[in-house]
């Protein structure tokens, strides 16, 4: 039995009972973003309703909303074992990455490298190879072993070198779901002097997330991967938010939160991060002896996404199955259950000659979400020869889906190969 008593937890999101010609549709669309639970529209309709106010006022409904504000910065804090001081609320990563990149890179001069690599999301890249134009700064990229969409440590060794200054790598792949080897590319980068900043987006639905232990000097995620709103997040060493020159203008409180920030959707985000606490306090308790040395919500927080991840591989052992034994799969990344802790529960795949977008629609009509193309992995979809024919179709569980939607999918998958 897994973990999580999933029936027992779908009732919280109003989400769950959208229906498509009399039956409940199917939301295998998590890696673009996830279901919010009901908590999380309450908190944002309740936030509206009582405390709608800008920043800083000496009145009632502005002194609640920073009140919330506080509380919200310590929650996800505590979600990734930080200081409420070195989280930064965002518009979403994208736009915080370009802040964080145009930071570091007004530190660069000609000649200095950034390494990225061919797995990563766009939005991980792309700000990088900005610099490269704006400050003569080189990009060198990390490749690949693409008989299973892992990085080639042997390319990581070769870019880096005694000009690297800033190495920008994910936690987990959004399109295969690999996860890289984070702490031994924080300490290979730390060791010739270099930062790392780190997307954690993809990984962050999917298990528990310490930015002490992963030893890097930033991280970014996004809420509405983790059952929140469309908030992102920054987290910054506080000595290295504070070297960095900030983009702001001269009233503004806070270095890297310029402007008056989503209230409402902060709001959300602490509502989500008060949802993946409840887990853990009602279904952590199997993983609370491992996680001694955190307490509180913090342990909450841990031994919850511990339970998340304990489930959804679980049932990923089913999905994936039933994904061989469709005639004509083709499917990316790492598929030796051996080596399952080295991955997420999403997966690309292409099902014969059929174009991707074929598939996804096909899906789409009988109630079953799951997208096509390349997700924003463009490098990776590049170097695996299929950008141009339309990428692939990627399913991606989170722990509210159950093994009848898997068997639907899988149903349907045979239909279509025949």
């Amino acid at each position: 039995m897994p973990p999580i008593d999933v029936p027992a937890i779908r009732h919280q999101f109003p989400a769950l009972s959208v229906t498509q010609d009399g039956r409940p549709v199917v939301y295998l669309d998590g890696p673009g973003g996830t279901q919010v639970p009901g908590r999380v529209i309450d908190a944002m309709t309740h936030y509206y309703r009582t405390m709608n106010a800008n920043h800083g006022g000496r009145f009632l409904t502005s002194e609640r909303s920073d009140a919330m504000l506080a509380r919200a910065h310590e929650a996800v804090a505590d979600l990734f074992n930080a200081d409420a001081r070195e989280v930064k609320f965002g518009a979403n990563m994208t736009t915080l990455n370009f802040a964080l990149s145009r930071s570091i890179g007004a530190t660069l001069g000609p000649g200095d490298e950034v390494v990225v690599t061919r797995l990563d999301h766009e939005a991980n890249v792309g700000p990088w190879h900005a610099l490269a134009g704006e400050r003569d700064v080189v990009v060198r990229t990390v490749e690949i072993r693409e008989e299973d969409c892992t990085l080639d440590i042997g390319s990581l060794e070769a870019a880096l070198s005694s000009r690297t200054k800033h190495v920008a790598v994910g936690l987990a792949s959004n399109a295969v779901g690999t996860i890289n080897p984070v702490r031994e590319i924080v300490d290979r980068a730390h060791a010739i002097g270099a930062s790392v900043s780190v997307d954690a987006v993809h990984f962050a639905p999917h298990g528990p997330i310490d930015v002490r232990e992963l030893g890097c000097d930033y991280l970014l995620a996004s809420a509405y991967k983790f059952f929140g709103p469309h908030v992102a997040i920054l987290y910054g060493k506080r000595d290295a938010l504070d070297r960095l020159p900030a983009y702001k203008v001269r009233p503004a409180e806070d270095r890297w939160e310029t402007g008056t920030q989503d209230h409402e959707g902060i709001a959300g985000t602490l509502a989500a991060v008060e949802y993946l606490a409840e887990i853990g306090e009602r279904f952590g308790a199997p993983f609370a002896d491992a996680l001694s040395r955190y307490s509180g919500r913090r342990l909450a927080l841990k031994a919850g996404l511990a339970a998340i991840r304990a489930t959804e591989m679980e049932l990923f052992g089913r999905l994936s199955d039933g994904l061989e034994a469709v005639p004509g799969m083709r499917i990316w990344g790492i598929r030796d259950r051996a080596r399952w802790a080295e991955r997420c529960p999403t997966v690309a795949f292409r099902l014969g000659p059929t174009p991707p977008a074929h598939t996804a629609a096909a899906l789409g009509r009988r109630g079953i979400f799951a997208w096509d193309g390349d997700y924003y992995a463009t490098g990776l979809m590049e170097r695996l020869g299929i950008a141009e024919s339309g990428g692939a179709v990627r399913v991606g569980l989170v722990h509210y889906n159950t093994p009848e939607e898997v068997d639907r999918l899988i149903e349907a998958l045979h239909e279509l190969a025949r």
